[in-house]
């Protein structure tokens, strides 16, 4: 996302239960669940024979939006902070995984009969999962939902162009007439994007347009998150979308506007050993500029050195921030209504001097955990501060991780 590794998700799933969803055609996916900690996901996958992020790259559009089958795990990631007709402010989260469960060299799953009558493209090395969630902040009100599929027999998958990135009917695809989006296009015209989904409670239909170009995470793109070659990702953000649609809340229909975030990684990569989970921030400011920050933090509770961010500038220019620059303090916390133990941070203060930014930063309510397989806190967040002395305000969203043990014992959606 976007930001440091979600991989930890889909490997905590595929380590457990992938190969045999892949194996057995009849299986409900929807009614398995399983439980592990950031660092158990994170440090035990085998990353032999994918393809590795291990130097800079010219990426290419719209080439770049689709899959990379090579690379273990990527994902299709956006957050937006939403305004209602109805006067109320909306938050939501939307993202698709793709992982492998197998390298390229060894590309479909190992039938468990020998029976050519038992082969089909229900065999297939490629799993899909998402993650959604909504934000009411009126009610203080949020509810999670989580799908997953194979990425076969049309029931999951993504595609560069058209561009479109599905797990059944929830999606992410170009909104643009088809013969604007040809495969011979010397530009990328693949958005503007449509983003949908919908649940018993909740829902969403946005077209989201990007407002800037793409920026480049890290060193152009190659964004390191530990040491040693390869321990990094391919990652590219969209810092601000102009956001139009509707939202469904608890059965009501609102149309909103407001901006969004977009943010697309793919990798093979774990944490480092000492590390156990991040904070990310990504931050759009009303005088036009935008921040991401995330803070990989290790074991001993201190900030790793691979913590880094971006601040894009009005005309989408852009400037690396390292974990030197930045000074993050927690100023509140929130224990989650789950379990009773698992304890988030829910405010802030974050000060980098070099661009004279001081901000407050504070969840719209704390309740936003999102109670899927490895339970993390995404939620929606209000920005107060100043920039050179001058009043700065703005929105975000902000993503914790490693902060709950494992996943809850509640049903899946």
């Amino acid at each position: 996302m976007n930001r440091p590794l979600l991989i930890l998700i889909a490997i905590a799933l595929l380590l457990g239960l992938g190969a045999y969803w892949l194996s057995e055609p009849g299986v409900d996916d929807s009614s398995v669940r399983t439980t592990t900690s950031v660092a158990e996901a994170m440090g035990s996958s085998d990353t032999t024979g994918y393809d590795r992020a291990d130097r800079v790259i010219d990426f290419a559009f719209p080439e770049d939006h689709g899959p990379h089958p090579g690379f273990q795990t990527e994902w299709w990631y956006f957050t937006g902070n939403l305004d209602g007709a109805d006067g109320n402010a909306y938050g939501f989260k939307f993202t698709i995984f793709r992982s492998a469960l197998s390298p390229p060299d060894s590309a479909t799953v190992t039938p468990v009969s020998s029976d050519p009558a038992t082969a089909s493209d229900w065999r297939t090395n490629q799993f899909y999962m998402s993650h959604v969630g909504v934000s009411a902040m009126d009610r203080a009100w949020h509810r999670s939902a989580e799908r997953f599929a194979r990425g076969g027999a049309g029931l999951a998958g993504a595609r560069a162009q058209p561009f479109r990135v599905w797990l059944n009917d929830w999606e992410m695809r170009s909104a643009a007439p088809v013969e604007q989006t040809p495969a011979a296009t010397p530009n990328d015209a693949t958005f503007p994007l449509r983003l949908q989904m919908s649940d018993d409670e909740m829902g969403f239909d946005l077209t989201v347009t990007p407002q800037k170009p793409p920026v480049f995470q890290g060193d152009r793109g190659l964004s390191q998150k530990g040491p040693g070659s390869g321990n990094a990702s391919y990652y590219y953000s969209y810092t601000r979308l102009d956001t139009e649609g509707q939202v469904m809340v608890e059965g009501d229909t609102v149309n909103v506007t407001g901006q969004s975030w977009m943010d697309r990684e793919w990798s093979t990569s774990a944490l480092a050993e000492d590390q156990e989970g991040w904070d990310w921030f990504s931050l759009q400011f009303d005088d036009g500029r935008e921040l991401m920050y995330y803070q990989l933090r290790n074991d001993n509770g201190m900030p790793s050195p691979f913590s880094k961010g971006l601040l894009v500038e009005e005309d989408g220019s852009s400037t690396l921030i390292e974990r030197e620059d930045v000074e993050l303090e927690v100023t509140d916390t929130w224990t989650s209504d789950l379990d009773g133990e698992s304890t988030y941070p829910v405010a802030w203060q974050m000060r980098i001097p070099e661009y004279d930014l001081d901000l407050t930063i504070t969840s719209y309510f704390p309740g936003q955990e999102m109670d899927v397989s490895v339970r993390y806190w995404e939620g929606a967040v209000q920005i107060d501060g100043t920039a050179g002395g001058a009043d700065l305000s703005g929105r975000g969203y902000v993503e914790l991780t490693g902060y709950a043990d494992g996943a809850s014992a509640g049903p899946m959606s």
